[in-house]
């Protein structure tokens, strides 16, 4: 029960009809595990299992456009935001608000001079440094909810015409699925559409026919799915004389033919392998199990995994750190695996939560139901580290002590889907229920959309990715990449004919290779030795051939390093 002792009028105001909230919540759970509030699922045991598809394995080919996978990664009971990401412009009024719990100036990890992270969260910073970290400020949504239950629905279903407990049946990604997957129950493809280890939240892959993860209800079960290849044994002694064992029997058997997946997943858990050292806690292992599975090319191109324990009305300094901390490692950890590989460069993972806290402590050295968090990116893909979009302000709360939203969550549900995923844009518009089309530039862009100018806070700004716009006369070199020394960018000094400028550090062989965007290799631009200092090169002299008018990505190796770039050709 949370201390509602009251020093300011914020403080200690704790969400109200909590207690009946979480059992509520605890109900609504305990009905998914027997299967009563989701499809295809059933109570083995004490073993929670989720078939796919009820129907025999039969092989399918993903209607998709790139081979992107992305990383859900649930920050499970309402994720403190201000504990997260820190702002330093703020932060008298952040301190303040939290005299007990605040985070001190010695222990805050500066990464711009407007932001930072708990020095907790330390493991993050090679990762920044590397530009695989951005930190989105203010994620929220009008009439946020501050109800665990509501809140996970909502950003589940993206339905935000609802009240109390109801809402739409199907999520985000279950509407995508059923789109990519019109013959789904007859002939599914030949991996798992989604993979989800929990069961809560799964709504986000609910259809209007069936759910479309494969769902175990923790990682004990998916490790040894993946080790054995096994769900369940149909040995007669296994069940003996037990009256109910040939229903028992019946329900096994039914769960292997449903559950073939299984077989799919050991076969790529056999070919992959960690090569890094992770923690034993939970979330560390659901990543590791993941690496394995990508790194075993499965097919896979969504997972979600969670982190419980956010839920911090008490005692918050101490649990947050255990959980961020734990997070970040996991984080460094899972990017280094995959880049053994080279993997790393087409996974990206992003945070979420139900809902923020407050600004205002309570008084049990903790923070009550609030509205706006950040969200955060990790991976390659991001092409740059940054805080973006406008951070909330400290000085205005609600009448209860909440930050206001600025960043609308479904906003980057669509930037992910049309830009990382490469869904069509007016097929994003429809799985988030008509919300229109507003990209974020997370420094990805398949659809080669213009994305609308928005705040970063960065150390290093980058070329944006809208090739199609104005470019100046003569090119402008601050806004560029960099790769171990090595600055490039592309520029267009004339009307559509695309250039990469390179500013080489030392002499070394360079190849630059031309990709579609779908993936498919189109020819070599550049393989050959290149000079010490500035370098351009003509994409389309270089290129044997006709080149049609489109969008194209480049990229550049230099010994093991690679970078990418996405561009439009005239």
């Amino acid at each position: 029960m949370c201390d509602t002792h009251n020093i300011s009028p914020h403080k200690g105001l704790e969400h109200e009809g909590h207690d009946l909230e979480h059992k509520t919540w605890n109900r609504r759970s305990f009905l998914q595990a027997l299967g009563i509030a989701g499809s295809g699922s059933m109570m083995l045991g004490s073993n929670f299992l989720t078939a796919s598809a009820p129907s025999p394995l039969t092989s399918a080919i993903a209607d998709a456009e790139t081979d992107n996978i992305l990383i859900l990664i649930r920050l499970s009971g309402g994720n403190d935001g201000l504990s997260t990401v820190i702002p330093i412009e703020q932060y008298d009024a952040y301190a303040n608000a939290r005299p007990n719990i605040y985070i001190p100036e010695s222990k805050v990890l500066k990464l711009t001079d407007e932001f930072g992270v708990p020095s907790y969260m330390k493991a993050l910073e090679p990762m920044w440094a590397d530009g695989q970290f951005k930190a989105v400020h203010g994620v929220g949504y009008e009439g946020q909810s501050l109800s665990h239950f509501t809140g996970s629905d909502v950003f589940a279903n993206t339905d935000l015409n609802t009240s109390g407990f109801s809402g739409l049946n199907t999520g985000w990604m279950g509407r995508h699925f059923e789109q990519t997957y019109p013959d789904y129950l007859i002939n599914p493809p030949a991996a798992p559409a989604a993979i989800q280890i929990g069961q809560f939240g799964s709504l986000v892959f609910q259809g209007d026919e069936t759910n479309y993860a494969f769902v175990t209800s923790n990682v004990e079960q998916l490790e040894e799915i993946a080790e054995s290849g096994v769900v369940y044994g149909l040995e007669e002694n296994l069940f003996g004389d037990c009256m109910y064992g040939e229903q028992l029997k019946f329900l096994r058997g039914v769960a292997n033919t449903t559950y073939e997946y299984s077989g799919v997943i050991h076969e790529a858990w056999s070919r992959g392998q960690n090569q890094v050292e992770y923690q034993k806690h939970g979330f560390a292992r659901q990543l590791a199990l993941l690496a394995r599975l990508i790194k075993g090319n499965l097919g896979t191109k969504v997972y979600m995994i969670s982190i419980g324990g956010f839920d911090t009305h008490g005692n918050q300094p101490l649990a947050h750190e255990r959980l961020m901390s734990n997070l970040s490692i996991a984080i460094d950890n899972f990017y280094e695996d995959l880049g053994f590989t080279q993997q790393d460069e087409k996974v990206l993972s992003m945070t979420f939560s139900e809902f923020g806290r407050r600004i205002f402590e309570n008084g049990s050295n903790g923070t009550d139901h609030g509205k706006a968090a950040p969200t955060l990116f990790f991976g390659k893909g991001l092409q740059g580290s940054a805080f973006v979009g406008e951070h909330p302000t400290l000085s205005d709360p609600d009448s209860r002590g909440n930050l206001e939203y600025t960043m609308d969550f479904r906003d980057l549900y669509a930037t992910v889907l049309a830009e990382w995923l490469c869904v069509p844009i007016p097929l994003v518009e429809q799985h988030l229920l008509d919300h229109p089309y507003a990209p974020v530039n997370l420094g990805f862009n398949c659809s080669g959309s213009d994305f609308p100018d928005i705040a970063y806070s960065d150390d290093a700004p980058t070329f944006p990715d809208n090739p199609t716009a104005e470019q100046p006369d003569e090119p402008v070199i601050p806004n560029t990449d960099q790769m171990n020394g090595m600055v490039h960018k592309p520029f267009y000094p004339t009307a559509q004919t695309p250039h990469i400028y390179l500013e080489m550090p030392v002499t070394a062989h360079v190849d630059i290779a031309l990709f579609n965007i779908l993936g498919q290799r189109v020819g070599t631009v550049k393989n050959a030795i290149m000079s010490e200092g500035p370098n351009e090169i003509n994409i389309r002299e270089n290129m044997p051939g006709h080149l049609a008018p489109g969008k194209y990505i480049y990229r550049i190796q230099v010994q093991q390093h690679k970078m990418s770039k996405s561009f439009m050709m005239g």
